[in-house]
């Protein structure tokens, strides 16, 4: 099969066949949101046709579109969590798509989401510098991005979307896991320092598990009494 867009839609032309995937059941994982920015129609089309088939870590893709630059920020303030942009360069203004890539990461404080650049006319843009000026992920000219390509490509942004994702949770898993511990001690420390007693609970580890700690001021100064209890098990205390 071989799928040619018009030439007046900047004569980008999708040339070799993928193969078709295994059948996905149809309930399963929520899809990877993947929005065209474009202001060709056509291109809209043929992108959701060529992609149409493709799975990544058993989840499909679900498309969203924007036929502008501001259609295309206000569709990512709506979708926090799209994945991948496949943004013209050239729409309003020879670089409208440049301006977009720059103000989803300064304006909408965006790290995550892979932005692919994609251009008809690259005698406009020189890719060298818009790839070490810009933070994207990947640039094509529409004439040289087949099937194949585009699937290679949007595959290897979607991992690298998913991998950075998985890199956030894991981090804001360990702040949590350090304000769990960080508070509550702060709080001791200061009851303490006060000759006061303090009780409270301690999330330790990862998965957390909580600690019911009581502690006394002793009868010297700077002796003091810990108490710890692993909740609910009340069989496993002991003191200090």
């Amino acid at each position: 099969m071989q799928v040619n867009t018009d030439e007046a839609s900047e004569g980008w032309m999708i040339e070799d066949d993928m193969p078709a995937p295994d059948a996905q059941p149809q309930a399963g994982p929520p899809p990877w949101k993947v929005l065209i920015v474009d202001d060709d129609v056509d291109v809209h089309v043929v992108t959701k046709f060529s992609l149409s088939n493709a799975h990544f870590m058993g989840r499909r893709l679900s498309f969203l579109h924007a036929y502008s630059s501001e259609e295309a920020l206000s569709v990512l303030r709506s979708h926090g969590d799209t994945a991948l942009v496949l943004l013209d360069v050239i729409m309003e203004t020879a670089d409208a798509g440049l301006k977009v890539a720059r103000r989803i990461r300064d304006e909408l404080r965006n790290p995550l989401v892979r932005v692919v650049l994609r251009t008809g006319q690259p005698g406009q843009a020189l890719e060298h510098s818009i790839i070490l000026d810009y933070d994207i992920n990947d640039f094509w000219c529409k004439t040289d991005l087949t099937t194949r390509k585009l699937f290679t490509t949007v595959i290897a942004s979607l991992r690298s979307y998913h991998s950075l994702h998985e890199a956030e949770q894991r981090i804001a898993r360990a702040e949590a896991a350090l304000r769990s511990v960080h508070e509550p001690a702060a709080a001791m420390l200061a009851a303490l320092r006060a000759g006061q007693g303090w009780s409270g609970e301690i999330h330790l580890g990862e998965p957390a598990v909580p600690v019911r700690v009581q502690v006394a001021p002793g009868p010297a100064t700077g002796q003091f009494t810990v108490t710890g209890r692993f909740a609910p098990d009340d069989d496993a205390d002991g003191a200090v």
